[in-house]
């Protein structure tokens, strides 16, 4: 993690990327290997290796590819809700474009709607060669009771 968060109209937490890896400890974030390296509310960055995450055929797992989305986005809408309110997701969708076997992907996550009580993603997924992997959208209910 070597980013930092920029911050967002609606207000950021306070948290540095290092806080982010705690708070994922024992969560599937963690157990898919997922990082994440620029965080704010209009755009998030995040990797996961592909080793551990395929299928029986050895190719990147579309459902991790899909966990992997919907963390960068999160994490960003995260940082648009701010420290006081909490983020659901509502709508996951993901077309996958190319087979993955090793190595790592991206998830870059950027704001298309940060509203009151929406924040809306586009993702692409690339492997390290910068060939788009998977195209994702994230939208999120901002909740006011971060107990969600």
């Amino acid at each position: 993690m070597t980013d930092t968060h920029s911050p967002s109209p609606a207000g950021t937490p306070t948290a540095d990327l290092s806080a982010l890896a705690a708070i994922a400890r024992g969560t599937l974030v963690e157990r898919l290997g997922i990082e994440i390296t620029h965080w704010s509310a209009e755009r998030t960055v995040a990797t996961m290796p592909v080793l551990g995450n395929t299928q029986p055929a050895g190719l990147l797992h579309g459902g991790a590819s899909a966990a992997l989305a919907e963390t960068a986005a999160s994490y960003a809408a995260i940082a648009h809700a701010g420290t006081d309110r909490g983020v659901v997701g509502l709508d996951l969708n993901a077309t996958h474009h190319r087979a993955v076997r090793e190595g790592v992907v991206t998830a870059e996550a950027r704001a298309i709607h940060l509203g009151r009580t929406l924040a809306s993603y586009d993702i692409e997924i690339t492997d390290e060669a910068g060939r788009r992997v998977c195209t994702a959208r994230l939208t999120c209910m901002i909740l006011d009771d971060k107990r969600a």
